[in-house]
């Protein structure tokens, strides 16, 4: 294992971030004329993938708390991207649902992303950004593996506490 001691430039959680951050600010300054923010951007394209989700679930994908969310969707479905309609397995939920409007803005923003993406991968080889999309598919694989044994474990911890009991 390469340990890089103390060194952020050379840590992986701190290059993913930067990198993130990085590419952020230059998808946002692409899409500025557009009128969105980069994270309803992500709802709109997270939405694109799996229209009919709730909101909770939406917050748990982006990693962002439910009242933030709602207040995105606020303001997409304000601007006529985003509807809401009722869930017919549960009364208090609500299913999110792209407009037509959302269409043609989000045409626009994958061809914005692909600029964006151009500018980060330039001079790196199709090999290299093969090798680099599946090293960072695998350390996401691994993470989500590590979360689920760790949710196992606290699952039985707690089993076990509560026959100790």
């Amino acid at each position: 294992m390469v340990h890089h001691k103390q060194d952020p430039d050379k840590s992986i959680g701190f290059l993913v971030n930067d990198v993130q951050r990085l590419l952020r600010r230059n998808f946002n300054r692409r899409a500025q004329t557009l009128g969105l923010s980069q994270s309803q951007w992500q709802v709109l394209a997270h939405l694109a993938r799996r229209e009919g989700m709730n909101q909770v679930t939406l917050a748990d994908i982006l990693d962002i708390q439910p009242i933030t969310l709602v207040r995105q969707i606020d303001r997409l479905q304000e601007a006529g991207l985003v509807a809401r309609r009722p869930d017919p397995d549960d009364r208090r939920a609500v299913q999110l649902y792209l407009t037509p409007d959302a269409q043609p803005l989000l045409d626009q923003m994958w061809a914005l992303a692909v600029e964006a993406r151009a500018d980060a991968l330039a001079g790196v080889s199709e090999k290299d950004q093969e090798a680099l999309i599946e090293t960072l598919c695998r350390i996401k694989r691994n993470l989500l593996a590590a979360d689920a044994a760790d949710a196992e474990e606290k699952e039985r911890t707690a089993a076990n506490g509560n026959r100790n009991a």
